[in-house]
């Protein structure tokens, strides 16, 4: 607002003051040489305290435009994610819910290029069921005799094909917009999964005073509050395999926490190896422990006399 205009000028004042100083100071410290070694330390000594003074300016701009950018949108509230917790898992019904969600709404327009399909056995699906689904898309296939390339139908081993063949017929088919992909959404934004669903559930009517380009919709969560992604989620868009009721809120949890899981697939594997490691090392603790008592007895309890 009005303080941060003021405050901003000031910084700017400050700092073109101590750059005009230093600038005077380097144009006089050829004839400092030819004086005595006391005014010679003394302007080396004041353009010191000028230098530092204009990066203590350049620094306190640098933080005014970055709290001016971080208020141009609303900070999402923290949600209970269950899998946060130091013994907590992913919710494999949940992610299963939220690739669902991903393959009927997301996948249009959005790629997940670092998720293979092996990565989804044991997690949410059959090693059948990721093979049948790996195989109803077509990858290019090894060159044959004559050196054309033909397709074959996909395994466990590759990788989800992003909708589009490159970046210029994604920002032609979405208005100039170029959708990201999802494979490190949550990593790549700040509040990850809290971001997300605030972001996938917070689409409101533009309030009076902010207009919006053609092709771009009002989320204020979204930094400028512009995005060119219109809502994506409504009550019963999908029918969940297990029967749960599909509403907005509902399709926009399980598709954070299936991205949460694309971000991070060891999540898992990593806790299950923490917690053993743990408990690897009490063991060898006691057992230090001991070693240590049975070792130093002797010398602990043995008595020095002098004669």
């Amino acid at each position: 607002g009005a303080l941060h205009s003021i405050m901003a000028m000031s910084v700017r004042l400050a700092a073109a003051r101590a750059g005009q100083e230093a600038s005077a100071l380097l144009g006089s410290r050829g004839v400092a040489t030819t004086a005595s070694s006391r005014h010679h330390e003394q302007a080396e000594s004041e353009f010191a305290r000028n230098a530092f003074a204009l990066g203590a300016g350049a620094v306190g701009l640098a933080l005014l435009s970055s709290e001016s950018r971080a208020e141009d949108h609303i900070h999402p509230a923290h949600y209970p994610w269950g899998h946060h917790g130091f013994f907590s898992s992913f919710d494999a019904s949940s992610i299963r819910r939220g690739h669902q969600v991903y393959q009927q709404v997301c996948a249009t327009c959005h790629g997940l290029s670092k998720i293979a399909y092996r990565n989804l056995v044991g997690v949410c699906y059959t090693e059948a069921e990721a093979k049948e689904m790996a195989s109803e898309i077509d990858y290019d296939d090894e060159p044959d005799d004559t050196g054309e390339i033909g397709t074959r139908p996909g395994k466990l081993s590759d990788y989800m094909k992003s909708p589009y063949a490159n970046e210029q017929q994604a920002r032609y088919a979405n208005a100039g917009a170029l959708p990201p992909d999802l494979s490190l959404m949550v990593k790549a934004r700040h509040g990850g999964e809290d971001y997300l669903f605030a972001l996938l559930t917070g689409y409101k009517d533009a309030p009076a005073g902010i207009n919006l380009a053609e092709g771009q919709y009002y989320n204020p969560y979204f930094p400028g509050g512009a995005i060119g992604m219109p809502q994506q989620l409504f009550d019963g868009l999908v029918d969940y395999f297990d029967g749960t009721p599909a509403n907005a809120s509902q399709l926009a949890k399980d598709v954070t926490q299936f991205l949460c899981w694309s971000a991070e697939p060891e999540h898992d594997e990593r806790k299950k190896m923490g917690v053993k490691m743990l408990f690897a090392l009490a063991f060898a603790a006691i057992g230090a422990g001991y070693f240590k008592r049975f070792k130093w007895s002797l010398i602990k309890t043995r008595k020095i006399t002098f004669e």
